[in-house]
């Protein structure tokens, strides 16, 4: 791993790694300077979205005592990829366990936990339910359960269709930026990032839409601490998926903390009541902290 040094109290770094197809993905971390993380943090950012954007996070995190790492997904940012393809739901999965198999060997004695945002919210639920009994605990932020993509049924229907036909198709995302936050720099950084991209295809669409079946099928076998939070102000995906999924996880006894921002927009980490998500993220990563339990990630 290459270290980037940091500020102040955070250290940063990054590296790569290549999977047997030969598609290289890149990681980048920060953790706390001079002392060990208490608990290292998997990143899993949205579409179209990669891993750098969540950096102040990052910093907030290991000045807090926590390692939070990301890797941009296949597709996205600096991994390689066509732009918004995946050809399944269980590419994503096994991206993701190379990930951790990797973080593992780097924080091997401290626990772990997943926290997914958007499309990332919704992978690392999908990821949680069937590979997740050795994680600490997961937080999703504006989990792409229910979008306004889904209220497009022809589009949908398209996709389920050709999706396994044609997979590396692709459509525009149809994202529009103004739908990430509230606060105007936040958007116009968006549309100026060069990283950033507005492509979908079929099979990444068909592999979101078996990611949502399967969270829903399933949500009453989650098996670790889950906060799932919300803007109530979102227009890109929509709360009442996250409020869906916290009821059905929750209806078998699970540990599971519900949070609806009042006003909110899609991005919880780039509203102008940022620090009140950090520090709403902060308390609950550290309550489960003390009540111990899982050590560490499963073993992969």
């Amino acid at each position: 791993m290459q270290d980037h040094g940091g500020e102040g109290n955070v250290k940063t770094f990054e590296t790569r790694w290549e999977d047997q197809e030969g598609t290289t993905f890149f990681i980048q971390g920060w953790e706390p300077d001079n002392d060990a993380p208490k608990a290292f943090i998997a990143l899993i950012h949205g579409l179209g979205d990669h891993s750098a954007r969540f950096a102040h996070i990052g910093k907030v995190m290991a000045e807090a005592g926590y390692a939070l790492v990301g890797f941009d997904l296949r597709g996205h940012g600096k991994s390689g990829g066509p732009r918004g393809h995946a050809s399944s739901l269980e590419a994503y999965m096994q991206d993701i366990r190379q990930f951790f198999q990797r973080m593992e060997q780097h924080y091997p004695d401290i626990p772990h936990f997943l926290y997914g945002h958007s499309l990332g919210g919704l992978l690392a639920l999908a990821y949680a339910i069937q590979y997740g009994t050795g994680l600490k605990g997961v937080m999703v932020t504006g989990a792409a359960l229910r979008a306004s993509l889904q209220e497009q049924k022809a589009k949908i229907a398209m996709v389920r269709l050709l999706g396994s036909i044609v997979p590396a198709m692709t459509l525009p995302s149809g994202l529009d930026p103004a739908t990430l936050s509230r606060d105007p720099a936040v958007v116009q950084a968006y549309i100026n990032d060069p990283l950033v991209h507005y492509s979908t295809s079929l099979g990444f669409g068909k592999a979101a839409l078996n990611a949502i079946d399967l969270c829903f099928a399933r949500a009453s076998e989650f098996p670790v601490p889950l906060l799932i939070m919300h803007g109530k102000g979102d227009k890109l995906t929509y709360p009442s998926g996250s409020e869906h999924f916290a009821k059905l996880a929750g209806a078998t006894g699970g540990d599971v903390t519900l949070k609806l921002w009042d006003g909110l927009y899609h991005e919880l980490h780039n509203e102008p009541e940022k620090a009140e998500v950090f520090k709403f993220m902060i308390g609950w990563l550290d309550e489960h902290l003390r009540q111990g339990g899982s050590a560490s990630h499963q073993k992969l």
